[in-house]
């Protein structure tokens, strides 16, 4: 399967250290060789960049991990082709347009028989993927439930929660989602994340020979928050998502967190 990596962070922060674990695992140290992407926020603005050849001999990854795009929200892919044939509009992250935001997905696993039984409307896929599927589906439902933007987002994102456990009724569905203001990660199968903040240590890739002392080039204000399909770093406890656990990060802090059984609308705010 695929693998993600997100970032949520309170202050616009680069993923360059992270990044560069990920791309190895696009061919080298891992399987992931059928494209990847990556997408990062800036304001209401989102810079992506998409690319069907692998991450670990991409030049264009190499600019990613050698450039300091600092933002708060960040969302990336590697991906090992199941549906969908290897080519550019198959690459995640996909993006659509809602309320004025540009809205991001990327996804791992298989859903069977979505595109039978998941209809979307208001958007359509470009590429071949049950994934870009799924966020079309998923959006149009949005869009449909909320002409306008609610007036609590917490209403928006127990909607998400309910649209994830029936999209996840077939099969599996970790995701990576943003509208450029939250970050919200579903665990299906697998899924970890950490918070780094005050007092920062240092950290060492698994996959790379690289290791950061984050004291140095971190603020003591600073919360960043990393989601990712494994973990990137050896000397670092992760925190591991139960399954069926959809969670929201704002600002590098988790806002809300859904039972592992979707029965639970209360708000973890």
């Amino acid at each position: 399967m695929c693998e993600l990596l997100g970032m949520s962070a309170n202050v616009p922060t680069d993923i360059c250290f992270s990044f560069s674990g990920l791309m190895k695992r696009g061919g080298a140290t891992g399987p992931h060789k059928d494209g990847w992407g990556i997408a990062f926020y800036e304001g209401k603005g989102c810079r992506v960049f998409h690319d069907p050849f692998p991450s670990a001999q991409s030049e264009i990854a190499k600019l990613v991990k050698n450039y300091p795009i600092h933002s708060k929200n960040v969302i990336c892919h590697i991906r090992k082709a199941n549906r969908g044939r290897v080519c550019l509009e198959n690459t995640h992250p996909f993006m659509r347009q809602l309320w004025g935001l540009n809205w991001c997905f990327a996804h791992n696993g298989q859903l069977k028989g979505i595109k039978k039984i998941l209809i979307p409307t208001h958007f359509q896929p470009i590429g071949t993927t049950d994934s870009e599927h799924a966020f079309c589906w998923l959006m149009s439902q949005i869009k449909e439930q909320f002409p306008e933007p609610p007036k609590q987002e917490t209403m928006l994102w127990l909607f998400i929660e309910k649209l994830t456990a029936q999209i996840a009724q077939l099969g599996v569905f970790n995701f990576l989602l943003s509208d450029s203001k939250s970050l919200f990660a579903h665990c299906s199968t697998k899924l970890v994340w950490i918070k780094r903040c005050s007092p920062f240590g240092r950290a060492k890739l698994v996959d790379e020979d690289i290791e950061v002392d984050f004291h140095k080039i971190q603020h003591n204000n600073d919360i960043i928050s990393i989601i990712a399909t494994r973990p990137l770093t050896d000397n670092e406890v992760w925190n591991v998502v139960e399954k069926g656990t959809l969670l929201v990060f704002k600002n590098g802090l988790i806002k809300y967190q859904s039972s592992s059984s979707y029965k639970d609308s209360q708000t973890n705010i």
